[in-house]
């Protein structure tokens, strides 16, 4: 396949695309030099070795997945961001970060890689096998929004040659900013994407999508195809958690305090989204530690993550190599997955007996839980699978659970750090601004009696225990620093609207003498 593109492409100003993509690339797999960047664009992004090289890697499956056909799956690497980077980050904290929920916020020491791979038998090429990924990478985590436009993009890359990813590059080239709140018409090689950023607001107003908004709509105006994406981010938890179902309230501790976890799975698409679904089980809270949805022996960050380190740093891994099976074996909490698990719904209501340390799909953990579980979801949820009830809903009714325990985890917090804010008229105008009062755990678990979360739920335990795990983790520190400081800005900015009427009321007094 001819991989050039057109004089006029590659002079273009191609600075707005950065808007919602860093590059696309394509990697192909060349029988000397292994996996090779054989396309990027546009032609003058930067990238370091170790950014190259990861892409490279990571865009293939291991050799042992056997993958064939077309798979899709997403990784995230760390990215050294340039100068332009960190202007832009500044540009984003005001338009973008402080308005959509912090889940969905921009890492600028990060970027995710989003990759549709195809793999098939071709006897004209010396390997025998076709072998080629084309990827999307970007800073944002819209993982349905990508992988929706992979699947344009790619299947016409394969037929039509490299001018497919120079016409996708000028129709996102035109497209409006991300503005969180806005419905969005995003024109994608003769088809119309319609998504819409959610905002803190709505979030916090709204209920979670019905299973009539789940799926992806399309419909046909003449020649042009409109795609609606009812959600840019919500994975698809049901399907994704299936073989461990039983333990969803064990996941959401760990993922809550940010507990190592390895993902053990024999396809990338496998371990990705189950990834994704374990950091969207704390929704809309932010999943502050590092966390990658596929990750190989190649990675640029292996030793550090491989290391017998006691415990091991605080990161979910995805991984799809046996090797890791050995090498991760001292890992605190590994969840095997498998690519036809079915749920043994005996096992399922029975959840208490379930046995670690053997090969078959599930939890491996000798974490003990600080709540019950919610026998009341879990039965819910059996009795939808033996009445064979729409994934779409069991995803509906899992998500809408979750959300309700993290909001009711998270609401205690929020009301006593709103206490430690000094009142109004305490702000004297002669004095410098003043500042919350400290963060007191102990104080903050003397409240929980009369305003802890067990009043709202209904699910027992210890929630004090839960609190100081929570209290030790980046997932609190993270969340409380940003608390901190939007505290300390409104502050300054009502001191500064109190020292402004106090001259105003200064100046009235003198004129009137």
């Amino acid at each position: 396949m001819d991989m050039r593109i057109p004089q006029m492409d590659l002079i273009l100003p191609w600075d707005r695309l950065r808007d919602w993509v860093h590059c696309m690339a394509v990697v192909t797999f060349d029988l000397e030099l292994g996996q090779t960047l054989e396309m990027l664009f546009p032609p003058h992004v930067k990238l370091t070795e170790s950014e190259r090289s990861n892409i490279c890697y990571l865009s293939f499956p291991d050799s042992n997945s056997g993958c064939m056909g077309d798979t899709q799956f997403h990784f995230r690497i760390r990215h050294a961001p340039s100068k332009l980077d960190l202007v832009e980050c500044q540009q984003f904290s005001k338009a973008y970060n402080s308005k959509c929920p912090p889940a969905l916020q921009v890492d600028q020491n990060s970027i995710l890689g989003y990759v549709y791979f195809r793999q098939v038998k071709d006897p004209t090429l010396r390997r025998g096998y076709f072998q080629k990924s084309v990827v999307i990478m970007s800073k944002f985590p819209f993982l349905n929004l990508f992988t929706q436009m992979l699947d344009i993009l790619a299947p016409e890359f394969f037929d039509k040659g490299p001018n497919v990813i120079s016409s996708a590059c000028k129709d996102i080239y035109v497209w409006p900013i991300p503005t969180p709140g806005q419905i969005l018409s995003l024109p994608f090689l003769g088809t119309n994407l319609q998504i819409t950023i959610p905002t803190i607001n709505c979030l916090s107003n709204g209920s979670p999508v019905t299973s009539s908004q789940m799926n992806t709509q399309v419909t046909s105006f003449g020649s042009k195809i409109s795609t609606i994406i009812p959600s840019v981010y919500q994975a698809d938890l049901f399907q994704a958690l299936r073989p461990v179902l039983s333990h969803v309230h064990l996941l959401w501790e760990l993922v809550l305090t940010a507990e190592p976890i390895v993902v053990m799975a024999p396809l990338p698409d496998t371990c990705a989204n189950t990834v994704h679904a374990l950091l969207s089980m704390i929704f809309p809270l932010r999943y502050c530690a590092d966390y990658r949805p596929y990750f190989t022996i190649h990675d640029s960050d292996f030793k550090e993550y491989t290391m017998k380190t006691n415990p091991p740093p605080p990161v979910i891994l995805g991984v799809t190599n046996p090797f890791f099976a050995k090498t991760l074996q001292h890992w605190p909490h590994i969840i095997r997955m498998g690519e036809t698990c079915g749920v043994n719904i005996g096992k399922l209501k029975k959840a208490s007996n379930f046995k670690l340390l053997d090969s078959q799909p599930g939890v491996y953990t000798g974490y003990k839980p600080f709540l019950q579980k919610d026998k009341g979801l879990l039965k819910k949820i059996v009795m939808g699978m033996q009445s064979q009830r729409p994934v779409e809903v069991q995803t509906v009714i899992l998500r809408k659970h979750l959300h309700e325990l993290t909001e009711s985890f998270m609401i205690p917090l929020e009301r006593y750090l709103a206490s430690l804010m000094p009142l109004q008229k305490n702000i004297c105008p002669c004095k410098s601004a003043p500042l919350p009062r400290p963060f007191n755990p102990e104080e903050f678990l003397a409240t929980l009696d009369t305003s802890g979360p067990q009043l709202t739920t209904g699910i027992k335990g210890d929630w004090s225990g839960l609190y100081k795990k929570f209290f030790r983790s980046i997932n609190f520190s993270e969340w409380y620093n940003m608390r901190y400081r939007e505290a300390a800005e409104k502050l300054q900015a009502l001191h500064l609207e109190i020292m402004s009427d106090s001259v105003s009321v200064f100046f009235i007094v003198l004129m009137k003498t």
